[in-house]
């Protein structure tokens, strides 16, 4: 009885995760596809329209040679409040914001604070996190934070 309880979880637990992953391979017209068809109708088109999407792609081709760490420190800079300017300042490393599937997705966000939970970064952590959310988006998303020593600082939800 056992064995055939294990077998039908089993079955159960994988159906779900095939479900999931079907869910979201569905195209709803923001995927990436998306983008090169207009990026190629502005080249078709000529003129004006061409160079202005040179133009974009060389911002774009800017912004990408930035690392994760440096896109996220200057998107806080020009749109975080001062308190998340101050917190977001002793962030020293960005992991995994640039893969994103909407399924299971995480960033990790290093820091200099020291103490672990128990330490200083444990409120600004938060705020910290909360950036994190503003700048990028998911519909299943988890950002944590940790201090310099590796510690869990805290983690949201993004």
């Amino acid at each position: 009885m056992g064995m055939k309880t294990k077998i039908a979880l089993g079955a159960v637990v994988g159906l779900v995760v095939i479900g999931a992953v079907s869910a979201n391979t569905g195209d709803d017209g923001t995927g990436s596809a998306d983008k090169g068809t207009s990026a190629s109708a502005d080249r078709q088109s000529g003129g004006a329209k061409d160079a202005g999407a040179d133009a974009g792609q060389s911002s774009e081709k800017a912004e990408k040679k930035l690392s994760q760490t440096e896109q996220f420190k200057a998107f806080v800079e020009e749109n975080g409040t001062a308190q998340e300017k101050e917190a977001v300042s002793h962030v020293t490393k960005v992991q995994g914001a640039d893969e994103q599937n909407d399924i299971l997705d995480t960033a990790d966000i290093y820091t200099d604070f020291t103490g672990g939970l128990m330490g200083e970064g444990s409120g600004p952590a938060k705020l910290i996190a909360s950036a994190f959310a503003d700048w990028k988006q998911s519909e299943n998303g988890l950002v944590t934070v940790y201090d310099a020593d590796g510690e869990l600082l805290g983690n949201g939800q993004f």
